[in-house]
């Protein structure tokens, strides 16, 4: 296997974790920046206030994307799987 085969997989790998858990962090980063302004504008300093919200919002987020995280997954499982016969030269 040569160097720019072994740095494609790599880079395939991290692209699919990368779309797998993207639409994860950007609620996250949409409920942490909208609980922030919240506190700003009612200067509450309740550090649960923006982290309950948050992990509700991960949560939620979760459950509705895990089937399409999971297609995702699989699909460049069984991509990597199918072509075994060619990595392993």
């Amino acid at each position: 296997m040569t160097p720019e085969a072994v740095s494609h997989i790599v880079g395939q790998m991290f692209l699919a974790a990368f779309w797998v858990c993207a639409p994860l962090l950007a609620i996250g980063l949409a409920t942490g920046i909208l609980f922030s302004l919240i506190q700003i504008v009612t200067s509450i300093q309740d550090a649960g206030f923006s982290a309950i919200p948050r992990l509700v919002a991960f949560l939620g987020g979760a459950l509705l994307l895990m089937p399409w995280m999971i297609h995702r997954a699989m699909a460049y499982t069984t991509d990597i799987l199918s072509n075994l016969s060619r990595y392993a030269r």
